[in-house]
């Protein structure tokens, strides 16, 4: 009676465990070269990130921007086929044209980051990110999508 108590116990809590979420967007914005020790300490030390290995005022300038990073998940995938992350975006001054970046992944992967940015000339001459969505693909079956507020 005791051991079937405890192997139920431990299958209920077994079943509270969480699978990851399947599309995670994170953003971060880069918008000046200044070090300013009154900014919090994550959002200084992402800058700094950002910014390792730029020396000059112009490589400085051509980091900054918007910046996004897409993490992904499909543990009962593997094998399925390649996996193909897009990240669809519109800017201020390009109207309502959509630009579009992808990254694909071997068909082993369960997992994975993509990194996009849109910084430097493009950044300034087109302006900021207004509206965006990313989406995950297994073998042209889309997995996930998380879009921002403004994205229709």
């Amino acid at each position: 009676m005791r051991l079937a108590a405890g192997l139920l116990a431990l299958l209920l809590l077994g079943s509270c465990a969480d699978l990851p979420e399947t599309l995670v967007v994170k953003q971060h914005q880069l918008r000046d070269q200044t070090r300013d020790s009154s900014e919090e300490p994550m959002v200084r030390m992402e800058k700094e990130r950002r910014l390792r290995g730029a020396i000059s005022m112009e490589e400085r300038r051509q980091r900054l921007g918007q910046y996004y990073t897409i993490l992904w998940s499909d543990p009962k995938g593997r094998g399925l086929g390649p996996v193909e992350v897009v990240f669809e975006y519109r800017q201020g001054a390009s109207g309502s044209r959509v630009k579009r970046m992808t990254k694909s992944f071997p068909a082993g992967d369960v997992q994975g980051s993509a990194a996009f940015a849109v910084t430097g000339d493009d950044y300034f001459k087109n302006g900021r990110v207004l509206a965006w969505q990313a989406k995950v693909f297994r073998s042209g079956t889309e997995l996930a999508a998380k879009r921002s507020y403004l994205w229709r």
